[in-house]
């Protein structure tokens, strides 16, 4: 019968919006129900939205009789559809008028169908009645296996006939045309940003409210996104998924392949707009930027001495703790930094070692151990032509004169 088919189709639209919903349900039960109970109430807005319309409630619908077929033919008033029986006609003017007389006595909720009733009472009894024969995934509602069925056989039957991109659920589709017109209708009243998909408003809204719904069953760390508890629970699993094609290093995140490509094609897009330097990461720039800032970010608690970067606080923080971290594995004997153990290891290997007398540190090349010496003496064999300002090193002098050159 046409009603049938044609509130069957209806719910089915409602139903497709649930299907990525479905992942998240053995997270947790009352996430489910607060999303099915949400995508229940929005099939008013999806019919509305299929044929716009100017909506009166206190107006009663309109029979009509045509006789062309030998069956009488009622007919909506408001927005033309006909139906075979005044029963269908009834329960399709609840578009209308808003009514829903099927209520839900454990959550309240209520459904202007009784096909949407009877749904959502699968969410209660956990009753998956729906079974994909491909994979074995269940599912509530018949529209949603029929949704994710369109996965195995690869169907988008809804396609846009601007650009002929296609789909395979027709609220997508919905939601694509947003792209052509420019539509956003979700604003945030807080500050007034605008969206075009309902999930994108729901993510920003969290940042006003605070809520992380999304929480790691193994450490207990909440998220406002699914997909950053996706990324977060490689952290447990070990899961590596984006690997590098050249060097087959691999990845947890797709934006750390990304910047490890840019030891292949030595690409760096970072630059310093105050000395010229270029680097391959944006959080390398951050740091270098401390150079001309004079920031130290990270304080010793112990005794108040600021340093601009992480490893250096950690490495002063030894001589607090007196711990020696770094152990030699032939000998046993250990070390407050690698370098240390570096200068030890060379006794082992026979390699010829110069210290300093001065400071004790340690090197493998007679001439390094000299210019090294230079520090202590004072001497400044390198001078600026720019400013004249001295340097007992070559290397230091060349970064120097980048702050001349921009």
């Amino acid at each position: 019968m046409a009603f049938i088919k044609e509130e069957s189709e209806d719910l089915k639209i409602e139903e497709t919006f649930t299907v990525k919903q479905e992942d998240l349900q053995e997270q947790t039960d009352l996430m489910v129900l607060k999303e099915e109970t949400h995508q229940q109430n929005e099939i008013d807005e999806k019919q509305q939205f299929e044929k716009p319309q100017e909506i009166t409630t206190d107006e009663k619908p309109t029979l009509t009789k045509k006789t062309s077929s030998n069956e009488s033919n009622f007919s909506c008033k408001q927005c033309g559809k006909s139906f075979s029986q005044k029963s269908n006609l009834d329960v399709h003017m609840r578009v209308h008028t808003g009514e829903k007389p099927y209520t839900c006595e454990q959550c309240g909720k209520s459904f202007s169908q009784i096909q949407g009733f009877k749904a959502h009472m699968r969410i209660h009894t956990r009753e998956r009645k729906f079974t994909c024969q491909e994979c074995g995934k269940s599912f509530y509602h018949v529209g949603n296996f029929a949704a994710h069925m369109r996965i195995h056989t690869g169907e988008k039957p809804f396609s846009c006939k601007q650009c002929g991109k296609s789909f395979s659920q027709k609220p997508n589709l919905y939601v694509h045309m947003r792209a052509h017109t420019g539509e956003k209708p979700y604003t945030c009243e807080q500050c007034g940003q605008s969206f075009s998909q309902k999930q994108s408003f729901k993510s920003h809204m969290r940042i006003h409210s605070g809520e992380r719904p999304y929480t790691c069953q193994q450490c207990g760390k909440s998220f406002r996104h699914a997909r950053n508890l996706a990324e977060h629970m490689r952290i447990h699993t070990g899961e590596k998924p984006f690997s590098c094609k050249q060097c087959r290093k691999s990845f947890s995140k797709k934006l750390h392949l990304i910047a490890h490509m840019r030891v292949h094609t030595r690409e760096k897009p970072y630059t310093c707009e105050q000395c010229g330097t270029s680097l391959g990461k944006k959080e390398d720039l951050y740091i270098h930027m401390r150079i001309h800032t004079g920031e130290k970010p990270y304080t010793c608690t112990e005794c108040g001495k600021s340093f601009p970067h992480k490893s250096s606080l950690k490495h002063h923080m030894i001589s607090h703790t007196g711990e020696k971290p770094f152990k030699c594995a032939q000998c046993g004997k250990s070390f407050t930094t690698k370098a240390s153990l570096k200068n030890h290891m060379n006794g082992h290997t026979g390699k010829t070692v110069f210290t300093c007398d001065q400071c004790g540190k340690s090197l493998t090349r007679k001439d390094s151990i000299k210019n090294h010496m230079k520090i202590h003496s004072g001497e400044d064999r390198f001078r600026c032509s720019e400013c004249g300002k001295g340097f007992n090193c070559k290397r230091i002098l060349s970064t120097h004169l980048k702050l001349h050159n921009g």
